[in-house]
C-alpha cells in the first residue's frame, strides 16, 4: 500500500518540500492529489533524512498545501514500449499527442536506461548512408556512432535533421531500420514542420516522434531525450532494429538543466550551467552503441545551436569531448545559398575510416576523401590569396584549385534538402571534380584508382 503524506511544507516555483517521509528514493515519481480531485505529478530531486524535495512536472499555481496530499509511487519515470510506437507522435512524457489511442505496452522501462557494460560494447564499423554528400563522402556516419551537428541560430538545421531522418539507411542489409526523433523545447511551427514533413514523405511509418514544445515545463524537457533513447533501446536491443536517434535541440535541454539547477540553489559552474552538465550529457550520449551478440544498434545525431556561434561555449565544448566528432554548419556558406551549408574542413567524424572502403562503400573512398579535403583546403587558400593580392599573384595551378573550390561547394556540398544521393553518386561527383585538377597534383590517390576512375573523365 502506497503511503500518502499531508506534510507538504513549502512550494517555491517548480519545487515542493515534503516532510516526514520514509523509504523514498531519488528520482521516484510523486503524485500530488488536491482536495478537488486534481492530480499533478513530479519526481524526487533530493532526500535529506525525512525530507524530500520534489520537482513538479506542471506549474505549481493553485496547489493548496493545507489540503493536498503527496503520494510516492515507488518507481521512477517509466515508458510503456511496444512496436506499435512506430508511426506515432508522443509528447515529452510519452503520452500520445497525435490523437491516437494510448500504446498497449509490451513492457515498461525506466527512462534512465541501463548502462552498457564497456566489455559488451561492439566496435562501430558499418556505414550508414544519409544521402548527403558532405557527410557520406567526407565525414562518414558509422552505425553505433554519436555524431553531433553544431549549428547556429537561424540556420536550417531543422531541414537537415528532417532530411537525415527521411533518407538514412544501412546499406547491404535487409535488417529493419527505424528513426527515433526527439524535439526538445521547439516552437509550435517547428513541431508542425517536422510532423508534416515526416507524414508527407512517409518517413513517419518507420519513426517514433517525441515532441516537447517551448511552453511545456522545463522538467519535461529533461525527460524528452531519455524517453526517446528508451524507445530506441527497446527497438534496437529487443526488436533487433538499427535505430537512428536524432535530438534537436540539445541547447534547450541544457538551458532546462540550468533552470532546474538555479531553482535548487546549486552552486553554478561555467556560464551558470550546473557543474554536473558533462556527466548529465554523457548519460545521454553514451546510450549510443552496439552490443556484442545483439543485431540491433543505436546511432545518435544530437543537434545543438551554439550560443553566440561560439564553439567554446560549454554546451558544444562538452559535447565535443563526449562524442566522436562533429558536423559544423556554416553561416558564410548559407549566405551564399549553399544547402545544406556544411563546413567540411572543421567538421570531423572520428570513426569514418572504420565504415568506408571495399565491401562497405567503395575501394576508392578513402583516397578520394583525403584528396578532396586537401584540394578544397588549397583552393580556399588560393581564393584568400587572390582577395588580398589579386588574380595576378596566382599561378595557373592556383587558379585551377580556386576554380575547384567553387565547383566543389556548388556541386558536391550544395545538393538541396530534397536530393538523396547514393554513395556511388557522391564518389562519382568527387572524381568529376578531381578531373578539373592536373593529374600530377593528385598525390593522395593510388595510381590504380587514377587509371580506373579518372582517365575516362580527365580532359
Amino acid at each position: 500500500m502506497l503511503k500518502e503524506y499531508k506534510t507538504i511544507r513549502e512550494i517555491v516555483g517548480p519545487l515542493m518540500l515534503v516532510e516526514g517521509v520514509e523509504g523514498v528514493k531519488y528520482n521516484e515519481l510523486v503524485e500530488i492529489r488536491q482536495a478537488n480531485g486534481e492530480i499533478r505529478s513530479g519526481k524526487v530531486l533530493e532526500i535529506n533524512r525525512d525530507k524530500a524535495l520534489v520537482q513538479l512536472f506542471e506549474p505549481s499555481q493553485g496547489i493548496k498545501m493545507a489540503t493536498s496530499k503527496a503520494r510516492f509511487l515507488g518507481h521512477g519515470i517509466e515508458l510503456g514500449v511496444s512496436e506499435d510506437m512506430l508511426g506515432r507522435v508522443f509528447d515529452g512524457m510519452g503520452r500520445p499527442r497525435d490523437g491516437g489511442a494510448p500504446i498497449l505496452p509490451e513492457m515498461k522501462l525506466d527512462i534512465n536506461g541501463q548502462p552498457i557494460n564497456p566489455v559488451a560494447r561492439d566496435y562501430p564499423n558499418e556505414f550508414i548512408q544519409t544521402g548527403i554528400s558532405a557527410i557520406d563522402g567526407l565525414n562518414t556516419l558509422v552505425r553505433g556512432q554519436k555524431l553531433p551537428v553544431f549549428s547556429m541560430s537561424g540556420m536550417p538545421h531543422a531541414e537537415l535533421a528532417a532530411q537525415i531522418a527521411r533518407q538514412a539507411k544501412v546499406l547491404g542489409t535487409d535488417e529493419k531500420f527505424a528513426v527515433v526523433f526527439a524535439a526538445v523545447g521547439i516552437t509550435f511551427e517547428e513541431a508542425d514542420f517536422f510532423i508534416s514533413d515526416f507524414r508527407r514523405t512517409g518517413a513517419i511509418e518507420r519513426a517514433v516522434m517525441f515532441i516537447n514544445l517551448a511552453n511545456d515545463p522545463a522538467v519535461e524537457r529533461i525527460s524528452t531525450p531519455r524517453m526517446a533513447l528508451t524507445a530506441a533501446e527497446y527497438l534496437a536491443f529487443e526488436k533487433d532494429m538499427h535505430v537512428l536517434v536524432i535530438t534537436t535541440d540539445i541547447t534547450n535541454y541544457a538551458e532546462a538543466l540550468r533552470e532546474v539547477s538555479a531553482a535548487r540553489k546549486e552552486v553554478p559552474g561555467r556560464r551558470g550551467y550546473p557543474g554536473y552538465m558533462y556527466t548529465d550529457l554523457a548519460s545521454l550520449y553514451e546510450r549510443a552503441g552496439r552490443i556484442v551478440g545483439k543485431k540491433g544498434s543505436i546511432t545518435q545525431i544530437p543537434i545543438l545551436t551554439m550560443p553566440e556561434d561560439d564553439k567554446t561555449h560549454p554546451i558544444p565544448d562538452l559535447t565535443g569531448y563526449i562524442t566522436e566528432g562533429q558536423i559544423i554548419i556554416s553561416r558564410e556558406l548559407y549566405k551564399r545559398g549553399i544547402t545544406p551549408p556544411i563546413d567540411v574542413l572543421p567538421s570531423l567524424s572520428r570513426l569514418k575510416d572504420k565504415g568506408i572502403g571495399a565491401g562497405k562503400t567503395r575501394e576508392d573512398h578513402a583516397d578520394t576523401m583525403n584528396q578532396l579535403f586537401s584540394a578544397y583546403a588549397q583552393g580556399k587558400e588560393a581564393k584568400e590569396l587572390s582577395s588580398i593580392l589579386g588574380d595576378a599573384a596566382l599561378t595557373e595551378t592556383d587558379k585551377k584549385f580556386a576554380k575547384f573550390a567553387d565547383e566543389f561547394e556548388k556541386r558536391y556540398i550544395s545538393q538541396g534538402f530534397d536530393v538523396n544521393r547514393s554513395i556511388e553518386e557522391t564518389l562519382d561527383i568527387g572524381w568529376e571534380l578531381l578531373a578539373l585538377l592536373p593529374r600530377g597534383e593528385l598525390k593522395r590517390i593510388r595510381d590504380e584508382y587514377l587509371v580506373k576512375y579518372l582517365d575516362s573523365r580527365q580532359q
